[in-house]
């Protein structure tokens, strides 16, 4: 049995991006576009130390649903004893295990980012509409925890006034977030406002005076997270 004719009948018959060997196209350039747009969001989110919008489109929502089609169906086809169905068993699983990596590592960049700001995410109303509905309860748990832990350890023999995590008495914010003047590596995408092959414009801040830099398209350079952020938002460019 040669090789090239399982992947072909497997890509026929179980292709891990359709749901359906009836809309196998479609499903597969869905599928497609799905892992891609999963794979940018991961690193986006890995890349800098600031929680990013929870993706819109329902992408997230989108692939746990594939995976656990795909998962369903390895199950029904365990028992099959064929040569040929248990390979294209193992290329299912290798492939949905790849999917799974990158949804839960994904999720962990995340609740670590929720973990170390909570205060600072739950309290600016900017910030809060960037969690999904689940990490808004993680978040509001994880903090109403931790509150009960500082009172009852050493919060409680505080004046009453003394008790609050989120004072900014004096002009000054108890709440810590994350450094907004952290460098990362961004690679342009593509200006949204000139076509997507003309260069992106970054303006930055010096110690001396302020520039601006035109970032071609592939090309990657350093700066602060503060100068691109609106760039990567609106896609214009991406981490590294």
């Amino acid at each position: 049995m040669d090789i090239s004719d399982i992947l072909l009948g497997l890509s026929r018959t179980h292709d891990p991006l359709a749901e359906d060997d009836s809309q196998y196209e479609d499903d597969l350039g869905s599928g497609q576009a799905d892992l891609q747009a999963l794979t940018r969001a991961w690193i986006n989110e890995r890349a800098t130390i600031e929680l990013l919008s929870w993706p819109k489109d329902g992408l997230i929502e989108r692939v746990i649903d594939r995976v656990k089609a795909q998962i369903e169906k390895v199950e029904e086809l365990t028992g099959d004893m064929d040569p040929k169905t248990n390979f294209s068993l193992i290329i299912i699983q290798t492939e949905v295990e790849r999917w799974k990596f990158l949804i839960r590592s994904f999720l962990r960049a995340r609740i670590a980012k929720i973990d170390k700001h909570t205060l600072h995410y739950l309290s600016t109303p900017e910030l809060h509409a960037r969690l999904s509905e689940m990490e808004v309860a993680y978040a509001t748990r994880h903090q109403q925890l931790l509150h009960e832990h500082y009172l009852g350890s050493f919060l409680g023999s505080f004046p009453q006034n003394l008790q609050n995590l989120n004072d900014t008495a004096g002009g000054i914010s108890m709440i810590g977030g994350p450094d907004q003047e952290s460098g990362v590596f961004v690679r342009g995408l593509g200006s949204r406002e000139f076509g997507d092959q003309s260069g992106v414009v970054v303006k930055g801040r010096g110690r001396d005076e302020d520039g601006e830099v035109e970032v071609e398209r592939g090309e990657v350079v350093v700066a602060r997270w503060s100068d691109v952020k609106d760039l990567v938002e609106r896609g214009e460019m991406e981490l590294v």
